[in-house]
């Protein structure tokens, strides 16, 4: 009986094929439905949906229910959006009944507390030292509940004071004092391009780089870079004196403890109509980042979901091609 080559021959043939790269496990396609991973996790910033909050009827403690609707998997609280807080006669017992809430909200969705961005409460680098320290006792209070909530980070804002000099003698003052404070609670203080002169990168880094903790950082904001607008808004690319985007987050991003990732308009192929996607993600893979990227839309073309759901397939189809 003559011996069956056939299995043998098999096995050799498909070994070859498979060595030599013409079969090969690795190089299959993603099935119809598939994800591509991406090297960030995505948040979204409660401020996608002031205007539901603000004026829709909304309760923003319905943030979390959203958010996890549309496929996120953090949270960027904004604290000016808590009427129930900043309204209260008794701030400290609001600001705990704060937490409770979003803390039993974020574990019913299985969402995770990334950071609470602070506002109206006071100016950080103002040179009237009552004035300062009466805004650093405020932001304590965010703080505490930040850590509370397991957030990350806090984000706060760099303005007032007009000489350059004192702006930055000021802010290191305030952010070493908030560092201080924050870092046996594992909470990072992080400072946003937001306008003024946090909106230039490099003068906002001469402060981050001589604050004594390591604890303080930056959170860029892609469409922040606007030197001449109170809050920096590239939108509607109408600003006479605008910061180059793509150097602005190249200089944050060595201190960046979270990422903002703002959008305005998008064209008919999906692609944000002033700021590189593209680019500005080959720029934050580069530079070694892989925390939360934070959607933050900011249009008036779409509806705050369409905004945000188009700034999030953005994303997903940027960091694809990478």
């Amino acid at each position: 009986m003559k011996p069956n080559l056939y299995s043998p021959l098999l096995a050799i043939c498909l070994l070859f094929f498979s060595t030599t790269g013409f079969v090969s496990c690795k190089n299959e396609t993603k099935k119809e439905g598939e994800t591509q991973e991406l090297f960030f996790d995505l948040s979204l910033a409660q401020w996608s949906l002031n205007r539901s909050f603000r004026e829709g009827g909304i309760s923003p403690y319905e943030f979390a229910k959203l958010a996890n609707e549309m496929g996120f998997t953090g949270l960027e609280y904004v604290s000016q959006l808590y009427k129930d807080v900043y309204e209260s006669e008794d701030k400290a017992a609001a600001l705990t009944a704060f937490v409770e809430k979003n803390n039993t909200l974020a574990a019913q969705y299985k969402m995770k507390n990334v950071l609470i961005m602070i506002d109206g409460e006071g100016d950080l680098s103002s040179s009237d030292e009552e004035e300062r320290t009466t805004a650093e006792e405020n932001h304590k209070q965010w703080i505490d509940a930040a850590h509370q909530m397991g957030c990350s980070a806090i984000r706060v804002n760099l303005h007032g004071e007009k000489d350059e000099a004192l702006w930055i003698e000021n802010s290191i003052k305030s952010l070493n004092t908030l560092a201080s404070y924050a870092e046996p609670l594992g909470v990072n203080v992080i400072v946003e391009n937001h306008g003024g002169k946090s909106s230039n990168a490099g003068l906002l880094m001469k402060v981050i780089n001589q604050v004594s903790y390591s604890n303080c950082g930056t959170l860029p904001d892609f469409g922040n870079f606007c030197l001449s607008e109170n809050w920096g808004s590239l939108k509607d690319n109408k600003c006479d004196n605008p910061y180059d985007p793509y150097l602005g987050v190249s200089e944050m991003l060595p201190k960046a403890f979270g990422m903002s990732a703002k959008s305005f308009e998008f064209d008919a192929e999906g692609e944000e109509t002033i700021l590189d996607y593209h680019k500005l993600l080959t720029i934050i893979k580069e530079g070694g980042y892989t925390g939360f990227i934070g959607v933050e839309f900011e249009g008036d073309g779409l509806s705050e979901k369409e905004g945000i759901m188009a700034t999030k397939r953005l994303l997903e189809k940027a960091a694809a091609k990478l």
